[in-house]
């Protein structure tokens, strides 16, 4: 690759492939990151991709989703309404491993010779599959296939398909399969995004051999949680197979010893099972397991194979997204809604977290990314996954009650991060005062019912979220001496500016949370009622929503970020060298929080998630003021830039800012993949196409697209379901086709003007942008362009 003149050259880590991600040979530095990227998960187990054989690793990872361990969170100085524990995501029982000796010579890829080494993650099928041939240092040469799934039918199992041939002559092969706990982590670094490292947090409390079945099961030291974890086998091989099973507190293993000709073939296909409980009796989760492994069997490896396929073919007829001119965008697209899926599809009643069950990054916390950028891909494409997400919200709404009486506040305080719902961050700042987590839920909640018309949840669910984080808002918030209402003291999106006054993103959120909650209380009296909200309630919400202050600034013609924000100093970034970034590992808080940079969109967010509130011209004026300022510090920020910049009509800019979102775990842009995927950057691929390119906005049951594409891709096309429907977009440089694929007919509307789709499609045309100036970013803090003419010209720069 080309970086500033000077060439280098970089093997690439995965093909480009638009159906797969297939890396071609091994790359032992790169390990961690593979194993993230190659992580298998369907929201209530996630097994990393390490390799089969256990070692080397980089990061070794067995999660299921909310089992955790408690930990003191220390302060330098304590104080009333710091929260005391943290809460941290810990690798569980190790199920992975099958260990291969090849006449007495342990299977290693650091020892012997490599011949060949291949990794496929296959998104159509949802398999993990690898390819090896190896030559021991006694020269006697093996190929090892494996194929591993993480099953979204069946919740609680995995499987893997291990075979075992020789090449040349006969060997004698002897596989150990397994089951670990407790297994020794590398340790962690000063970044504070990493996660905290627990050691051996798994008490055993039984083991269990029998058969080609182990079971061990383990509690927490701390939380009290209890988890079982099980193995089962089916053997295929020569007949003089010897079989023994064995199991101690922390390791069950079946070992399979025999001699292969050249010809025969040893396969073990190895059932998983994974349960926990903060409730349940040891028996209990032991028979739960034993339960999910008999019906894992009776489907059998083909079964379970045709499952995940069936499944993920019903996923993708209503989710998938092609992008012809960008080919690397259009692997990450599916790479991103497949990494988005198995996050949320059987999470149930449980929560995403900002890593999924991917990695052991930010203490595998929930975060407001989980509303705000991956349940609107959700809420499109699989509905029921993000009336998952939510229902776990509802869950964890008394202890969003008891946080908001402790702060002394009305309603509820959802946690700034937490994996069980209640507060883990122990940085006041950053954390409690960004209160924008409780608009951010309640606005998921109302893009759900809006897209879905589910009035069980909204009774149910939705109505109550609402009104608790309404009553939040009115006792947060206090009309000023000229009636306006203001809420100080807060931190909004941007985390390089901390308790300010009227951050308008946080305002115009708390707004729409007001007015929403009192309207769906007017729709469901019966259930107000039960919530204690009367009339006079309801018009305090209305009445603050209609005076809420919303700054702006007339000197220059844009609102500031908040209150004020505008009359700091800039930050001096063509002083600030490229390795103090990001700042926040480089500089002290208080000098960010008093200058004008800003870490990921906050105004410009507003821009997007309320964009009814500003005409066309205040958009592109705000955008271009905060590109000036916007450092990118977080992963989040740039699918937001990527959606107003196609908006205002910067497609080039766009379509940079899409390729950073994209390739943010794929590139290791971040340069901590290791630690797990950025989910939110997964959806965001999606976001900046679906609602950056494809201009898609939805709300009050109106379904709206305006479409326009850069110049380095000539074709997009997205399925996403709306209101029982199911509608394919397919947008070129010219013109728009909608296609209604099923479901009702549907009324929709193209750069403002009204359509109705029913049985036959609809193509529109498309006015070509006009030409406009491009804005500058920070110095250094450019996006990387996707397209360079053959004479090196950037089309950005007009």
């Amino acid at each position: 690759m080309e970086r500033d003149g000077q060439t280098a050259v970089e093997r690439p880590l995965f093909m480009v492939e638009p159906w797969s991600l297939r890396e071609p040979e091994l790359r032992l530095d790169r390990l961690a990151q593979t194993e993230s990227v190659f992580t298998l998960s369907n929201g209530h187990m996630g097994l990393r991709g390490n390799l089969d054989e256990g070692e080397p690793h980089g990061m070794p990872g067995t999660y299921l989703n909310s089992f955790y361990e408690e930990r003191p969170l220390p302060h330098a100085e304590t104080a009333y309404g710091y929260p005391e524990m943290g809460q941290t995501v810990i690798n569980v029982t190790n199920g992975k491993v099958i260990r291969l000796l090849v006449d007495d010579e342990p299977f290693d890829v650091r020892y012997g010779r490599v011949h060949h080494h291949e990794r496929n993650l296959d998104m159509r099928e949802g398999t993990l599959t690898r390819h090896v041939e190896w030559t021991s240092p006694a020269d006697k040469t093996v190929k090892v296939t494996s194929v591993r799934i993480v099953s979204l039918t069946q919740r609680a199992i995995a499987a893997i398909c291990y075979d075992v041939e020789p090449v040349g002559e006969a060997v004698r092969v002897v596989a150990q399969s397994e089951l670990v706990a407790n297994e020794a982590l590398p340790g962690g670094g000063k970044d504070p995004r990493a996660s905290a490292i627990l050691e051996s947090p798994l008490v055993g409390e039984e083991h269990v051999a029998n058969g080609t079945k182990v079971l061990l099961l383990h509690r927490t030291r701390q939380s009290g949680l209890r988890m079982a974890a099980g193995m089962s086998h089916d053997i295929e091989g020569p007949e003089s197979m010897a079989i023994d099973t064995e199991s101690s507190t922390d390791v069950g293993r079946l070992t399979v010893a025999t001699r292969l000709e050249p010809g025969q073939r040893l396969r073990i296909v190895k059932y998983l099972a994974y349960g926990w409980s903060s409730q349940r009796s040891r028996p209990a989760l032991h028979d739960q397991v034993v339960g999910a492994l008999a019906g894992a069997r009776q489907t059998g490896w083909d079964g379970l194979l045709a499952e995940q396929r069936a499944y993920l073919d019903e996923f993708w007829e209503g989710a998938d997204v092609e992008v012809d001119g960008d080919a690397e965008i259009q692997q990450a697209v599916r790479f991103g809604l497949f990494h988005v899926l198995q996050a949320g599809a059987r999470a149930e009643r449980r929560m995403i977290p900002a890593k999924g069950l991917t990695g052991p990054g930010y203490d595998g916390h929930t975060f407001w990314d989980s509303e705000t950028f991956v349940l609107p891909v959700l809420t499109y494409t699989s509905p029921d996954a993000a009336a998952d997400a939510l229902a776990w919200r509802h869950m964890t709404l008394p202890l969003a009650r008891e946080r908001a009486t402790q702060l002394g506040l009305d309603g509820a305080t959802f946690p700034w991060r937490t994996i069980r719902g209640h507060e883990c961050s122990g940085y006041w700042p950053a954390g409690t005062a960004a209160f924008h987590v409780n608009a951010d839920i309640s606005d998921a909640v109302v893009r759900y019912l809006d897209a879905t018309e589910d009035v069980q949840f909204e009774r149910e669910i939705g109505l109550d979220i609402l009104v608790q984080t309404a009553r939040l808002w009115r006792s947060l918030g206090h009309h000023d001496a000229g009636g306006v209402f203001r809420i100080d003291g807060v931190t909004g999106p941007d985390e390089y500016s901390a308790i300010v006054d009227n951050n308008v993103y946080t305002n115009l959120m708390a707004r729409r949370n007001l007015e929403e909650a009192a309207e769906m209380a007017m729709r469901h009296p019966d259930v107000a009622d039960r919530l204690g909200v009367d009339a006079e309630e309801a018009a305090s919400w209305r009445d603050a929503a209609a005076a809420m202050l919303i700054p702006y600034d007339d000197r220059l013609g844009v609102h500031p970020q908040s209150e004020s924000f505008t009359n700091h100093a800039r930050w001096d970034f063509a002083a600030t060298k490229p390795d103090h970034y990001p700042l926040l590992l480089s500089y002290p808080y208080f000098d960010l929080y008093r200058k004008q940079v800003v870490k990921q969109a906050d105004l410009v967010l507003a821009l997007h998630l309320c964009g009814d509130t500003f005409t066309a011209e205040q958009k592109a004026r705000n955008f271009a003021y905060y590109e000036g300022l916007t450092v990118r510090d977080s992963s989040l920020s740039a699918q937001t830039q990527a959606v107003v910049a196609a908006e205002v009509g910067q497609l080039e800019l766009a379509h940079d800012y899409l390729g950073e979102t994209a390739m943010m775990d794929l590139h290791d842009l971040n340069r901590n993949t290791r630690d797990g995927l950025h989910i939110a950057s997964m959806a965001g691929t999606w976001s900046g196409l679906v609602a950056g390119f494809g201009g898609m906005r939805a709300g009050r049951g109106r379904l709206r697209f305006a479409p326009r594409l850069p110049g380095g891709i000539s074709r997009l096309a997205f399925r996403m379901r709306y209101r029982g429907s199911r509608i394919k977009v397919t947008v070129t440089s010219e013109a728009a086709h909608y296609e209604l694929m099923d479901g009702p007919g549907i009324k929709l509307w193209h750069h403002g003007e009204p359509l109705t789709l029913g049985a036959e499609p609809v193509e529109l045309p498309i006015e070509p942008v006009p030409a406009l100036p491009a804005p500058t970013q920070p110095a250094g803090r450019e996006p990387a362009p996707r397209r360079i003419d053959p004479h090196g010209h950037d089309p950005r720069r007009r």
